[in-house]
Parts: structure tokens; sequence; C-alpha cells
């Protein structure tokens, strides 16, 4: 199989710019995981602060925050980004 078959390109420039983009676009995808695993730790350490000390597992304003914050950067799809976010980070409500 080609660079071509594989990238759906009709021209092998085409096809080096797409498996350079694709490339760089895994290499992201690896960052950006890494930093949600890293946001889940530090939730964690949040969350057992809170109920240690009496409060409850979720504060739902500074959840709203989160996803306020979300949504003024990326419009619709960052709220839904960020409630996807708040889930892995907190588990289900």
């Amino acid at each position: 199989m080609t660079a071509i078959d594989v990238t759906g390109a009709r021209t092998s420039e085409a096809a080096d710019v797409i498996t350079g983009a694709r490339e760089r676009i895994d290499a992201l995808d690896d960052r950006i995981i890494g930093l949600i695993q890293e946001r889940m730790a530090v939730s964690a350490v949040i969350q057992e602060a809170r109920i240690t000390s009496g409060g409850r597992r979720v504060n739902l304003s500074r959840e709203m925050e989160v996803l306020h914050h979300y949504s003024e950067a990326l419009g619709r799809p960052g709220t839904s980004l960020a409630m996807t976010l708040l889930e892995l980070c907190r588990g289900r409500i």
C-alpha cells in the first residue's frame, strides 16, 4: 500500500504533507492525553482535600467556571469537551 493509498491524496507531494501532519497530530494527541492524565491526578488531590475537610466531592460553582472557560474559548464543542473532562476527573454525578 502506498502513501497515496493510506492518505487519500492524489499526489505524492500531498501524501507527504498529510503523512507529516498526521505524525504531528499523533504527537499532539499524546501530549493532550498526558495533560488530561495530569489534570485527573490534580483533581483527585482537590477532591480528597475537600472530602477530608468535610466538604462535598463536587463543587458545582467551580464546574460552571470551567464550562464557561471552555465555551468562551472553543464555542459549543468546548462545552462538550469540558463536560467530558469534568467526568473524567471527578466521575459521574
